[in-house]
């Protein structure tokens, strides 16, 4: 089963250590272990832009549609064979220490 990990800032988390910042060995892990589907960072929240349509009208709008201390700063794709899986996984990044890791499994649209 496939599952999303939303990597995401969080101002209460402990502060970032770029020595105990071991995202190199977790990529290389998950490739290794066959789980990587794809993952990536993302551009700052000041370079989002949300759109939303109502009526007839396109808005776009310049930042994130909410304003939030917590921003998500990338993300991972992997398939893991269990939930459980997918926690260990998630709990052994190191955003989980210096973040936060939310885990939602992919909801496949049916046929």
């Amino acid at each position: 089963m496939q599952y999303l990990l939303l990597i995401c800032d969080d101002p209460e988390a402990e502060p970032y250590d770029p020595a105990r910042d071991t995202i190199g060995d977790w990529v290389a892990d998950n490739d290794a272990q066959g789980r990587t589907i794809t993952g990536n960072r993302l551009r700052p929240p000041a370079d989002a832009k949300t759109v939303r349509v109502r009526g007839d009208e396109t808005l776009i709008t310049d930042g994130p549609f909410a304003e939030t201390r917590e921003t998500i700063a990338g993300f991972d794709l992997l398939e893991c064979g269990s939930l459980a899986e997918a926690l260990d996984v998630a709990a052994r990044h190191p955003m989980a220490r210096f973040g936060r890791v939310e885990v939602r499994a992919v909801w496949p649209f049916e046929g």
